[in-house]
């Protein structure tokens, strides 16, 4: 049942790859970390955005920073469904400034049934949206 889990974070991960491989220069200068007043950071807003692009969306909330998806189904796994919520708590582009959660069902006789997400799930997905907010922001120093 993991599997099917595993190919839904690695077509994430190649969407998010296929978007970041351009810019590999790192920049002298940076730019700042804090670049909204409306509490979250940019750059970890827009790469959580890219990164969550393969899943309908349901709220999208800029200023509370909180992203939430609708149930997504693999179509390689029609069996088992995801639901993400990411969100952003901080300004400064850190890695304590992003949350994941992950709901997890699979299909059994007709009826969806809460399963377990497995940690590095998360923690994978978490690691992806800081490096493409990473690059971002070094992208937007050298562009």
């Amino acid at each position: 049942m993991r599997r099917p889990l595993s190919l839904l974070l690695l077509s994430a991960v190649a969407l998010t790859a296929a978007g970041c491989s351009r810019n590999r220069n790192v920049p002298v200068e940076l730019a700042p970390s804090r670049t909204t007043a409306s509490g979250v950071n940019t750059y970890l807003w827009r790469a959580a955005i890219d990164t969550l692009s393969f899943a309908p969306l349901l709220t999208a909330d800029s200023n509370g920073g909180v992203i939430v998806t609708d149930w997504y189904a693999n179509p390689s796994a029609p069996g088992e469904r995801v639901k993400l919520t990411v969100s952003i708590l901080d300004q400064d582009l850190r890695a304590d400034a992003l949350r994941v959660a992950a709901s997890r069902q699979v299909n059994q006789g007709g009826q969806w049934v809460d399963a377990p997400v497995a940690g590095a799930t998360v923690q994978k997905l978490e690691d992806i949206i800081l490096t493409r907010a990473r690059d971002i922001r070094r992208g937007t120093v050298a562009g």
